[in-house]
């Protein structure tokens, strides 16, 4: 249980020979590659840029496949396996690329259609007023004449507007065609010598040109034909339906084939960090100390010169960190994860955290129904799903570990759902002495109990902390700084209890103060930098300790909102009278108040750890170790 030491790599492979490494590697799974910066030494090209094109291409064959032929997969399905060989298979490979571009074809077209569909039925829209006009589209007038269709709005009146007509343009006549709310669709004919004073007259009237460039034939007949050619297209759009239609068993495929293109973009993003000089290759890493005979046996099988170091303490900030814990421990990395990994070289959070995680979440959640659920949640989502995602993975077993917890506070409370089983039997026999559940003490009577053990147990963490941070300092060889920082408030704590105890606060005070004044400016030069420490340090040390242990009072404040909320519901479904009625609104109650306290409590949690626990010692700014892999998202890859 602690931070994995790792060595630093150095290796030289032929240039030739480098994809072949880098598979090797991958799996392999324990180095982590950084950027080989060396002297002469250039990049390699890349074919990052088209595995993702065609990343993309096979995520969007999934998507159009869901839309067409959804999945019906039970909630909790787990990964499908497959073995390696599969994985890996050049048939099975080239299979999903071409169901993958056939879907993407397919989809295609129907884009085409639908927007020549879309196009065609417009046209068809703006045909139709004319459908009963007897001339072709594309009749102009005759040698003298010209003939002009054309719209106006529906607002105007046709007479109006043919009497003001003649007297601009006495040859000009206006033939109705039809029309509709918003137009009249109409013909204008006139001598070709009087064009401008006709459209100058109905210009400003809105008159406006029909859209049929390129159109022959009679609005009618051009109706018929769009509508031959729609339901052509229509027939295309059924036939690229059933084609995407026949390809609805290729999802595992594509699934298959999308795991394997991220494998292969993995190697060759790891392969833009290698450097190039002639004919070899560098590159350089990082991998765990105890995977060192692994990567040996490797190097045998490869033509390549390799060099494994310690790193040196200016490297440790460039060090990435992998924490080694076991199966009570390794759940915690969801925390330490989510406020920083620790740097290289210090300690590891995790199984200093655990007992005081998962016992803090009992003691506030405390009711042994929301424990059982706990459990059962966690139970049935790790032997069913097997979720391997770098949240899921730890935050399923924590919920379980803080289950038990929430159980055995529950025990100690006598909470189940609140007071649930009391508040049912005297519904079911006013007269039952079964009025509360066994308990060693009650949140809701003993509040003032529960606030002080609230208090106890913050100081202990509070305490724990220090004593890490005087470990930390001891063995670094800080002795004096161990001895007049954290020590000596120990030391003052200490004799505060025993004055306290004892009934001699005036001479546990005037031993505090000697210890004060002797540790507090140490490190500080001169008489005024040494008050100034002393004062400084009283102040921060003083009202810090008050506030970190006042902070401790959240677990007892949440452990009696939650109780006190379960009964309100409960009481509420007890006034009914009827024991279904009863049971429907206490569960519904109960659930509000699980689904909060599940995350009111992780959050006050977290911050009790990384605010009040995790600044006592903790060093952060750790980079996480990411080799490179195999890391799938679809399948469970069986070696064989």
């Amino acid at each position: 249980m602690a931070i994995v030491k790792m060595k630093a790599l150095s290796l030289l492979v032929p240039l030739e020979d480098h994809k072949a490494l880098l598979r090797d590697l991958q799996r392999l799974g324990c180095v982590a590659l950084e950027t080989a910066e060396a002297e002469g030494f250039q990049a390699l090209p890349s074919q990052a840029g088209d595995l993702r094109q065609t990343i993309r291409e096979v995520q969007r064959a999934l998507e159009i496949l869901e839309r067409f032929v959804p999945r019906k997969k039970p909630l909790l399905s787990p990964r499908r396996d497959i073995s390696a060989q599969d994985f890996w298979d050049e048939g099975l490979w080239n299979d999903g690329l071409d169901s993958a571009r056939r879907i993407g074809q397919y989809q295609q077209t129907l884009d085409t259609l639908s927007a020549r569909e879309t196009q065609l039925q417009a046209q068809r829209l703006g045909l139709l007023p004319w459908q009963h006009h007897s001339l072709p589209l594309e009749t102009q007038g005759t040698r003298t004449t010209r003939l002009l269709p054309g719209t106006l709005p529906a607002a105007i009146a046709l007479p109006a507007v043919q009497e003001s007509l003649q007297q601009t343009a006495n040859t000009a006549i206006l033939q109705p065609i039809s029309s509709d709310k918003d137009l009249h669709y109409l013909v204008l004919l006139f001598h070709e010598s009087q064009e401008k004073e006709a459209m100058d007259h109905l210009r400003p009237m809105g008159f406006a040109l029909p859209g049929w460039k390129g159109l022959e034939g009679t609005a009618a007949e051009n109706i018929r034909r769009i509508d031959l050619e729609l339901d052509r297209i229509k027939g295309q759009q059924q036939a690229a339906r059933q084609g995407i239609l026949a390809l609805g068993d290729q999802y595992e495929g594509l699934e298959t084939t999308l795991d394997r293109l991220s494998q292969l973009l993995s190697r060759e993003e790891a392969a833009e960090r290698l450097r190039s000089r002639g004919s070899v290759a560098l590159l350089k890493g990082w991998m765990p100390a105890a995977r060192e005979e692994d990567f040996l046996r490797l190097m045998e099988k490869n033509d390549c010169a390799w060099h494994l170091r310690e790193p040196e303490q200016e490297e440790y900030p460039q060090v990435p960190v992998s924490l080694q814990n076991n199966f009570l421990t390794r759940p915690l990395s969801m925390v330490t994860d989510m406020y920083s990994l620790p740097a290289y070289g210090s300690l590891d959070p995790n199984p200093l955290m655990a007992p005081f995680f998962i016992f803090f979440y009992g003691f506030m959640m405390a009711d042994m129904g929301y424990g059982i659920l706990m459990m059962l949640a966690s139970y049935i989502i790790l032997k069913k799903a097997k979720p391997h995602g770098p949240t899921m993975r730890h935050m399923i077993p924590l919920l379980g570990l803080c289950g038990v917890s929430t159980f055995v506070m529950g025990a100690l409370t006598g909470g189940f759902f609140g007071d649930l089983l009391p508040q049912l039997a005297m519904m079911l026999n006013p007269d039952t002495t079964f009025t509360a559940m066994p308990a060693l003490f009650s949140p809701l009577d003993d509040a003032l109990a529960v606030l002080v053990g609230s208090l106890a147990i913050g100081l202990c963490q509070i305490f724990t902390g220090m004593g890490i941070n005087v470990y930390k300092q001891v063995k670094r060889g800080e002795i004096m700084a161990a001895i007049c920082n954290e020590g000596a408030w120990f030391a003052v704590f200490a004799l505060f209890a025993i004055g306290l105890l004892a009934g001699q606060l005036k001479i546990a005070g005037i031993a505090i103060g000697v210890i004060l004044i002797l540790t507090q400016g140490y490190g500080k030069k001169g008489i005024v930098g040494k008050l100034m420490g002393i004062g400084g340090s009283l102040y921060s040390n003083i009202t810090g300790y008050f506030s970190d242990i006042l902070s401790y009072s959240r677990l007892m404040a949440l452990m009696l909102a939650g109780a006190v909320i379960a009964q309100v519901f409960n009481t509420l479904g007890g006034i009914t009278g009827n024991v279904i009625l009863f049971f429907v609104i206490s569960m519904v109650g109960n659930g509000i108040n699980f689904a909060l306290n599940l995350l009111g409590c992780f959050v006050h949690d977290m911050r009790l750890q990384c605010l009040e626990f995790f600044n006592r010692f903790y060093e952060d700014g750790g980079k996480p170790f990411r080799p490179l892999c195999t890391d799938t998202q679809h399948v469970n890859i069986i070696q064989e």
